[in-house]
């Protein structure tokens, strides 16, 4: 695992004409840990990860989703792995084995409790969504309406309209979604 997350960093920090020197820059640490951790000789925390990501302009799941061996159409429940771990509130699982080559993009998702009520900041991107709630009560905001989503609820709608989702309950949200366009299919 160590010495993936160092290839990683040295093939993105290539990739993008950094030298270590710039790196360090960018990101506030030594040339000397970059170093060793591109060479796979120390470790390095999460959150120090997730701010050299945001130096070389990936998130943290970058760096700890490793591509499938198992190309066959069939993912088994077993088989399911955390593909994504978004600000410790959200918690993503693909739900296929292979996404390089799809158009959507499956994923069940777990979004921990807040139980707060703050403001969510809805964002828009390209494509659209589809969410099926499994259990607990989802906050769906869509331009500026905010809906409650129960389990056997489903909403469809374009990502291009300004949205967000929250968990403001004190019990875990599950959630299928589906997503177009597919961020890691193959060009």
């Amino acid at each position: 695992m160590i010495d993936d997350v160092g290839k990683k960093i040295k093939e993105l920090r290539t990739k993008n004409n950094l030298t270590l020197k710039d790196l360090s820059a960018k990101s506030g640490m030594s040339i000397g840990f970059l170093s060793q951790l591109e060479r796979g000789l120390t470790t390095i925390a999460i959150d120090t990860l997730s701010n050299l990501g945001e130096a070389l302009g990936v998130d943290l799941y970058y760096f700890l989703s490793s591509p499938k061996q198992n190309k066959k159409p069939i993912l088994r429940s077993y088989e399911k792995e955390v593909f994504q771990i978004n600000s410790n509130q959200f918690i993503y699982y693909n739900l296929t084995n292979h996404t390089e080559d799809k158009v959507l993009l499956p994923r069940y998702i777990e979004i921990l409790p807040t139980n707060s009520n703050e403001d969510v900041t809805a964002y828009n991107h390209e494509g659209e969504e589809f969410i099926y709630i499994i259990e607990g009560i989802l906050t769906l905001v869509i331009e500026d309406e905010q809906f409650e989503l129960f389990p056997g609820d489903s909403a469809h709608y374009s990502s291009t309209t300004f949205h967000n989702w929250a968990n403001c309950t004190s019990k875990t949200v599950k959630l299928i979604a589906v997503h177009t366009p597919n961020l890691f299919k193959n060009s």
